[in-house]
């Protein structure tokens, strides 16, 4: 056994679990990146992982590895700085249990995030949104399932993250409707819901008969559904509406598209930047400002507020400075 091995395996239990008590989603992020670096390794210079020291993960071999994420698995800037987060995030603490290595993780922690540029964010209008909850065949479970599933989305603009997990007690359809959630950070909150978001679950857990403790929107098999079968189920109807209708003209629409789109009624219907803020669960508001960017209508309202310019106006050209003295004279 290599000294990379019990190294990597107190980082995983007690360090992130124990002390760090880090969330699940961290640890399997965290485990997908190793799992990828030590097959390329055993891909490209043949050596297996329960061989490799720390000292065979050096700088050269992570930065072709970062490489290989995006020429060869076609990462987003995104994904290679998220595998690089983890990567650094084990390196420094091998920099307290292996100092015999420090020049080596230094080099690695001196590996800096790529810069990307933002993209535009994508939501969905009013005819859309209509397109898209349509599709589902309400007349089979796995329709009425799907629909339930979008029209909560599209209302709460929860994550897929907070979607998968939520049970039948996490619902609250008496007065003051709403729904709990535990979010990204640990965070719980919960959101309000509309009477037309409340008819359609009331039906819903009604067809179910469903435990409390039972998923709220369970695959065939009777467990949650995962984060992948959310968005294949959310592509598969956005293909759908492809061409008919104005939903038409998106060229995907996931399930963070539905967040958006739940942001962006929010803005466009006068809610302050701190209260979307709160309803999505972001960390700080300054996260909020991008559906600002996105919002052209709030752009067009700022436009028609300017006085226009004149007809014919030219560029300006300062005097000529020996013209102006003599003038002044």
């Amino acid at each position: 056994m290599s000294a990379l091995a019990p190294l990597l395996e107190a980082f995983f239990t007690p360090r992130l679990r124990q002390q760090r008590h880090a969330s699940p989603h961290t640890v399997a992020a965290y485990r997908d990146t190793f799992r990828l670096l030590l097959r390329f390794v055993l891909q490209h210079r043949g050596q297996a992982p329960a061989t490799l020291d720390l000292g065979d993960l050096d700088a050269p071999l992570i930065g072709t590895f970062l490489a290989h994420l995006e020429t060869t698995r076609h990462n987003q800037v995104r994904t290679r700085n998220a595998r690089l987060a983890a990567l650094h995030s084990f390196f420094h603490y091998a920099a307290l249990e292996a100092p015999d290595h420090s020049a080596l993780i230094q080099r690695v922690l001196a590996i800096p995030t790529k810069r990307s540029s933002r993209a535009r964010v994508t939501f969905l209008t009013g005819p859309e949104i209509h397109a898209l909850l349509a599709a589902p065949d309400r007349r089979t479970w796995i329709g009425r399932r799907d629909h339930a599933l979008m029209l909560l989305a599209v209302q709460t603009g929860l994550r897929v993250s907070e979607l998968t997990p939520l049970r039948v007690h996490d619902l609250e359809l008496g007065h003051g409707a709403h729904v709990r959630c535990h979010g990204k950070g640990r965070k719980e909150r919960c959101t309000p819901l509309t009477a037309s978001t409340v008819a359609v679950l009331r039906a819903w857990l009604r067809e179910r008969h469903a435990p409390p403790t039972d998923p709220l929107f369970p695959s065939r098999r009777g467990g949650p559904l995962s984060r992948d079968a959310v968005e294949r189920l959310v592509g598969k109807y956005g293909r759908r509406v492809r061409g008919r209708g104005p939903a038409g003209r998106r060229h995907t629409i996931s399930p963070h598209v539905l967040r958006h789109t739940s942001a962006m009624q929010l803005l466009q219907a006068g809610v302050d930047h701190s209260v979307i803020a709160l309803w999505l669960g972001h960390e700080s508001v300054e996260t909020t400002q991008m559906y600002l960017h996105a919002d052209l209508g709030i752009k067009e309202r700022a436009l028609a507020r300017t006085a226009p310019l004149p007809a014919g106006a030219t560029r300006y050209r300062a005097p000529d400075a020996l013209l102006a003295f003599l003038d002044a004279l």
